[in-house]
């Protein structure tokens, strides 16, 4: 039996009008459904590394942000809490996830400051990729963006936000 979840049906298009409002280059991409970044990386046929996962972060004094991590790595909740001058950090349930984005299938919201509402950090591993890739509101799409053009336009700040070892995902 069919679920009927019209979130399902296609991109966010406030994603793609936003994107086309500033100007930013994309390429929208339809493929099977996936439930992980690294599942989306693949069936897209593209580096996991040029993939941005969102991963939605709480703190103690009751901000939210999106942090942004390529596919095969995770958040460090110590670097998150030290760059958001937190005494607490964890990240948000399935349902504050998705309560950002109701729109949107639950973990594929988009990392736009603008359309979430919350701001945004990213990993300095994403930095220097010309194009990168992330999820456009459903587990069927995703935007391939010119990275340049999205970091000045969305406001996203960078940081050392990656788990790893002694060597920094950005330095890798």
């Amino acid at each position: 039996m069919a679920v009927d979840n019209p979130r399902t049906e296609g991109p966010h298009a406030g994603l793609l009008d936003w994107l086309a409002g500033r100007r930013v280059e994309y390429e929208l991409h339809e493929h099977p459904e996936t439930f992980t970044a690294e599942a989306t990386a693949r069936a897209e046929h593209i580096d996991p590394r040029r993939f941005a996962k969102v991963v939605g972060i709480a703190t103690n004094d009751g901000r939210r942000v999106l942090l942004l991590v390529d596919a095969p790595d995770h958040v460090d909740l110590a670097k998150a809490r030290r760059i958001l001058g937190a005494a607490d950090v964890r990240l948000l349930t399935e349902p504050e996830f998705a309560a950002l984005a109701p729109e949107c299938d639950p973990g594929t919201i988009p990392p736009i400051p603008e359309l979430v509402g919350v701001p945004v950090y990213a990993d300095f591993a994403l930095r220097d990729a010309p194009m990168l890739s992330f999820h456009a509101g459903s587990h069927r799409y995703t935007v391939h963006v010119d990275r340049a053009a999205w970091e000045r336009t969305s406001g996203i700040a960078y940081a050392d936000i990656a788990q790893g070892d002694e060597t920094p995902a950005w330095a890798r």
